[in-house]
């Protein structure tokens, strides 16, 4: 569905090309402040304008259409309406009969028989995400007010190179596309969020990291690499009574609950599906082969405008497993530890 969260949730609307596109936050706080200036830091980050992004410019003015009152979050839900101003719906009109290899245009087709929106990937388009941006924004607001949770996300590599300014320029030369690795750190969240097994923290964060488009992995501290290492290798040792551990492969959390380190979470964000260079690819309309050629206006290395839709994603987990812990928190607060 467009919904994530227990306490804290998000749903995402709209369609590339449609009217609007926006967000509805339920199970925020009341008291919070926000104002639409609040939200223009994490959008500009979203935004075209650098080499390798779209040319597509839109004014992401946020809308706030219930929800705050006298510049506090009321405790109602929070909406958040973007306006669509600048389309080209005629870029698309091909991909109806000839799908984009690796993009939704085919499984849409197959899923809603053929009555989605088309016009510039619908409701599938990476558009759709200034909602999750907002939502994080909010998000980001509850956990500092539980807390002094802070977040730094960077691209460390795109196209397999650490010169990501070099690698996206030269993608663009072909009319190619680059994939990346983003690594997003969070310092502050409290030990104790998350529950065992379906709940975990990492479950939680790689479902919403997962519903953000073009990500295909995600992986905490060390990740992938942990399998070929020893345990006395990938073990995190206490050094103090705080839970502070000497290295951190286990990426700030431990049996699906945050264990009050850093959390580091790396995720793999893929090339965009849609590039200028030439393609042979099946034809639905006319049975044959043919060569597909991509316009329009499009991205050569999408995760640098998605870093900041992912970070939200991350953002909005911890915020629905504080509230969450908040809610379930014991009646005795003090820790007592004695052998079992």
């Amino acid at each position: 569905m467009n919904t994530t969260g227990r306490i804290f949730r998000v749903s995402l609307y709209g369609e590339s090309h449609g009217q609007a596109v926006g967000v509805i936050i339920d199970g925020c706080p009341a008291g919070i402040p926000l104002a639409p200036e609040d939200f223009l830091s994490d959008l500009a980050r979203r935004k075209s304008g650098a080499e390798g992004t779209t040319p597509r410019k839109e004014s992401d003015t946020p809308v706030i259409l219930s929800g705050v009152y006298r510049g506090r979050s009321t405790g109602s839900p929070i909406h958040i309406e973007f306006r669509n101003e600048n389309t080209k719906s005629e870029d698309y009109t091909d991909f109806s009969a000839i799908p984009r290899p690796g993009h939704a245009d085919f499984t849409g087709t197959m899923k809603y028989r053929g009555w989605q929106d088309p016009r510039g990937s619908g409701h599938f388009s990476g558009r759709i995400t200034i909602g999750l941006v907002a939502a994080g924004v909010i998000a980001k607001r509850v956990l500092e007010r539980l807390g002094s949770v802070r977040f730094t996300t960077k691209i460390t590599e795109a196209g397999g190179s650490r010169e990501v300014e070099t690698a996206v320029r030269e993608a663009k030369a072909r009319g190619d596309s680059i994939g990346a690795i983003v690594e997003i750190r969070v310092s502050g969240a409290e030990a104790g969020w998350g529950e065992p097994f379906f709940d975990a923290a990492e479950s939680v964060i790689g479902h919403n990291l997962f519903a953000v488009p073009a990500v295909r992995g995600v992986e905490f501290g060390d990740g992938f690499a942990a399998a070929r290492m020893f345990g006395s290798e990938h073990n995190d040792p206490f050094i103090d009574s705080r839970g502070t551990t000497a290295r951190n492969g286990a990426g700030g959390i431990n049996g699906g609950i945050t264990n009050g380190n850093e959390i580091v979470v790396r995720v793999a964000v893929k090339p965009a599906s849609s590039i200028s260079r030439s393609q042979h690819t099946f034809d639905f309309l006319s049975g044959t082969i043919t060569e597909l050629e991509i316009g329009g206006r499009h991205d050569s290395c999408i995760a640098l405008r998605s870093a900041v839709v992912l970070e939200a994603a991350v953002a909005c987990a911890l915020a629905d497993l504080a509230l969450l812990a908040r809610a379930e928190a014991p009646w005795e607060s003090n820790i007592t530890w004695r052998k079992a």
